[in-house]
């Protein structure tokens, strides 16, 4: 029986953690964890908020996806957006989910990311 997602792992080409890590912590607001050392030798990063844990892996031919992605749910999510545009990422707003107020970003290597906020 499942019960929660434990994480989700996004792909990233090779070289690119610093870039990853200063969006995923700086722009994002999340806590890098450490990787398990026979982890941590194939390079990536995984950072984590509170319950959510996104983990980024290293991929040698690296393709972003276009459709697929994480929804990520926020509090404040006006703010949160403006946080994010004060600190140099695009904030797309997408108004297509009945009951939510959402917007999509993208991290410095494509991956698309969701973020989404129920309505009363």
């Amino acid at each position: 029986m499942l019960s929660a997602v434990d994480h989700v792992q996004l792909a990233a080409p090779p070289g690119t953690e610093d870039q990853l890590r200063a969006y995923y912590g700086d722009v994002l607001g999340m806590t890098e964890i450490p990787k398990p050392p026979v982890l941590a030798a194939r390079g990536g990063c995984w950072f984590a908020a509170g319950a959510v844990q996104l983990h980024l892996g290293v991929e040698e031919d690296f393709h972003p996806a276009r459709k697929a992605h994480p929804g990520l749910r926020v509090t404040g999510i006006e703010t949160y957006a403006r946080q994010l545009e004060e600190r140099g990422a695009k904030v797309v707003w997408d108004d297509n989910l009945p009951g939510h107020k959402r917007f999509y970003s993208e991290d410095p290597v494509g991956n698309r990311l969701e973020f989404l906020e129920p309505t009363p």
